[in-house]
């Protein structure tokens, strides 16, 4: 992403978000729905679904500013597809992000100004400083 670009509008999110919440929930619910047609035990669907739903907590976490080990919430029925939601909605965003950053994500998380005012920008690794070739100390380092 240059830094020129904007953050994704509403509805873009929006889509990318449902995109992502199907793919994260649906399979477990498929085999949460074949593990009961196969043993006739309802409970064995619920189970099935939220260890599913677990895993992709696990998965999405760390890009949402939650910690792998909430994936624990994901095996909570019912509370863990509201935290599979919030964190479908935050990566829909990504790389800009409308959420503080965590006390340990801070030392990577930078405010936005200008077009950008009121998102966060937390890059993976620090951008590498841009040297002009033809500029004249562009070769040189500073004593």
């Amino acid at each position: 992403m240059g830094s020129g670009s904007l953050p994704r509008g509403l509805v873009a999110r929006a889509v990318l978000a449902v995109l992502l919440f199907a793919t994260a929930v649906v399979p477990a619910w498929t085999l949460g729905d074949l593990a009961e047609d196969r043993t006739g035990w309802g409970l064995l669907d619920w189970l099935v679904t939220c260890a599913g739903n677990a895993v992709a907590v696990r998965l999405l976490a760390p890009h949402g500013s939650y910690r792998p080990r909430d994936a624990w919430l994901g095996l909570i029925p019912i509370y863990g597809w509201y935290v599979t939601c919030v964190l479908c909605w935050r990566v829909a965003l990504l790389p800009y992000r409308d959420w503080e950053p965590r006390e340990d994500e801070l030392w990577r998380a930078r405010w936005l100004t200008g077009d950008q005012l009121g998102f966060w920008r937390a890059d993976r690794e620090r951008p590498k400083p841009i040297r002009s070739a033809t500029s004249p100390a562009g070769g040189r380092r500073p004593r």
